[in-house]
Parts: C-alpha cells; sequence; structure tokens
C-alpha cells in the first residue's frame, strides 16, 4: 500500500477541507518536522508532501523508497530538485492557485500605504483626532493611485494579476527586466531605468541565484521618486537591514512585506524594529492564503498525487 507522510500540515488552517487521495493508501501527517526527524519520519514512505521541510540530497540519499515529492506549495527552493531527477524522484508543485489571493493582497497593502490608512487608524486609537480643532486633520501623507507607475517584478500570473487590479484605478504599468540585461524586449525595461521611474514597485519572482539580494542599498539608491515597496513573494529577495535604512532614510516612502528570510523571526529580524511604523506593513506570510486559495491549494496537491498514482504525471514544475 502507498505510504503517504506530509511533513508540515500544520501550515494549512483545520478549517480546511482535507480530502485525501481516492486510492488505498496509507496517511501520516505531522503539525511540523524538526530536521532530525526528517529522515526518520520518511522511511519507507513512497510520498512526502511538504510545504516548508527542506529536502535536501543528503536526505534524499537517506531515503530509498521514496517516489514522489508533492510540494503543497508553488516555491520549490527548499527541494534539491537535481538530487530528486537524479534518483528518480518525481517532483510536483502546485500552480495558479494563489491568482487572487496575492494581487488582491499586494493591492491591499497599496491601497493602505498610499493613503496611511495604519497612521490614521493610530490616531484615532490615541485620540489624537479627538483634540483636533477642526472636522478633520492632516497627519500623514494621503496619495491618490490614479496617473501613478506601477513597477512590477515579475509577469507571472501573480504579476499580471496584480496589474489587471491596478489598471482598473487608471495606473501605468512597467515590468522589470532581467538585472544586468541592458537592452530587454518589451514589455520590460532595464532595471535601473525601472527603479528610477517607478512610483510602487512590488515583487511577485521567486527566490533563486538570480533573485536574491536583488534589492539592496545599490537599488535603494537608483529609486529616485521615492516609491511604496511590496514583497509579497519570498524573503531574500529585498536585503532586511538595507530595507530598514531605506525606511528610516527616506529613499522609499512606505513598505509593504509579507514574507521574512526566516519565518517564523523567533530570532527577531531587522524589519520587526520598523514594524510599529506607521508607513509599513508586515503580514505573517498570508497573501496566498484567502480560504478559496487554500482549497484550491489542497485539490491540487491531491490531484497530483492521484495522477501521479496513475501513471500520467511526471515532474512538473
Amino acid at each position: 500500500m502507498t505510504k503517504i507522510v506530509f511533513l508540515d500540515k500544520g501550515t494549512f488552517p483545520t478549517t480546511l477541507e482535507a480530502k485525501k487521495p481516492s486510492f488505498p493508501h496509507e496517511w501520516q501527517e505531522f503539525e511540523g518536522t524538526p530536521k532530525d526527524q526528517i529522515i526518520p519520519r520518511l522511511q519507507g514512505a513512497d510520498i512526502a508532501i511538504t510545504n516548508k521541510v527542506k529536502l535536501d540530497d543528503e536526505t534524499l540519499s537517506s531515503l530509498p523508497d521514496l517516489k514522489m515529492i508533492a510540494i503543497a506549495a508553488t516555491g520549490f527552493d527548499h527541494v534539491d530538485i537535481h538530487s530528486a531527477h537524479a534518483k528518480d524522484i518525481t517532483v510536483a508543485n502546485v500552480k495558479g492557485y494563489a491568482v487572487n489571493s496575492v494581487p488582491e493582497h499586494a493591492m491591499m497593502m497599496i491601497m493602505a500605504l498610499s493613503r496611511s490608512l495604519l497612521g490614521y487608524q493610530s490616531d484615532i486609537e490615541k485620540g489624537e483626532w479627538q483634540k483636533a480643532n477642526q472636522f478633520c486633520f492632516f497627519n500623514h501623507p494621503i496619495e491618490d493611485l490614479h496617473d501613478k507607475t506601477l513597477g512590477i517584478i515579475g509577469r507571472g500570473v501573480l504579476g499580471a494579476g496584480l496589474a489587471r487590479l491596478a489598471s482598473g484605478f487608471g495606473m501605468g504599468i512597467m515590468y522589470a527586466g532581467r538585472r544586468g540585461d541592458k537592452d530587454p524586449h518589451k514589455p520590460y525595461i532595464e532595471f535601473d531605468e525601472f527603479l528610477e521611474q517607478s512610483d510602487i514597485i512590488s515583487i511577485h519572482c521567486p527566490l533563486n541565484d538570480h533573485t536574491r539580494d536583488l534589492i539592496t542599498k545599490n537599488e535603494f539608491s537608483k529609486m529616485s521618486r521615492n516609491p511604496i515597496l511590496i514583497n509579497a513573494s519570498r524573503g531574500g529577495i529585498v536585503n532586511e537591514a538595507d530595507a530598514v535604512d531605506a525606511v528610516n532614510q527616506r529613499k522609499i516612502r512606505a513598505l509593504g512585506v509579507d514574507c521574512l528570510s526566516l519565518e517564523p523571526p523567533r530570532n527577531g529580524n531587522p524589519l520587526l524594529s520598523i514594524a510599529h511604523y506607521p508607513n509599513v506593513i508586515i503580514t505573517p506570510h498570508i497573501a496566498w492564503a484567502s480560504t478559496d486559495a487554500v482549497q484550491s491549494l489542497w485539490d491540487s496537491l491531491i490531484n497530483n498525487i492521484e495522477e501521479w498514482q496513475k501513471g500520467d504525471l511526471k515532474t512538473a514544475l
């Protein structure tokens, strides 16, 4: 009987309608799995399900029975794909499940930061408005989105989804070319020019060798329009210490982040030092996690496993 082990089922909400594969199988699930328990828990398993638990070459070499890795996410930087291929282990991720959830979350942060929503909410809680001499007061900047230029890093389904929403507000859209490419093909524009011309920058690309530390103090220095920066993609794409400096030195006027380099940040993170700022929003990696998106993710995950069981699925990344 096929043995399936889910290493970090706790990454899904308990309210999920979590159907299991329709074929006969043995199912084991764990809230989470520390590094020293990965190999023991996967001994004898045919299928490993992981959302964020790392499966490197050393781990895979110790699991001769493993035949499939079902990734409960789109990102796969935590799985050694080359090692899996060499060992004839099928790897499948889930694409397209958060096509509305992530763009809407990014758009929410853009709107909130443009109009200083959190700052004004905090002022109400502190009683500042109640002490004002007029019917309103202007304690924070308020910007319209109409005619602003939104620069998007990543032109996949999520970046395109955000562009669709932003277009409804009358925003202009630009896509960043690869850093170092001086003559990108349309609709991409040269990366430094992109940084200079964007009023708002939103990141929707994977974390890999090309995108790690994509935004550092060097890139912040080129953001001449003092933009809002949004990262609802992966921690590590934006250098976090440099982002703190950029906020404090007003190189950017606001920052919205849904992902950190280490999650959760139990040992601290530079960004937490500015989390209380009225022009900073940090959310706990939930851009993907609308009820609709989570259900779609689970259904697709199980479908991948069933397709593999039938022999209809090879590595799908």
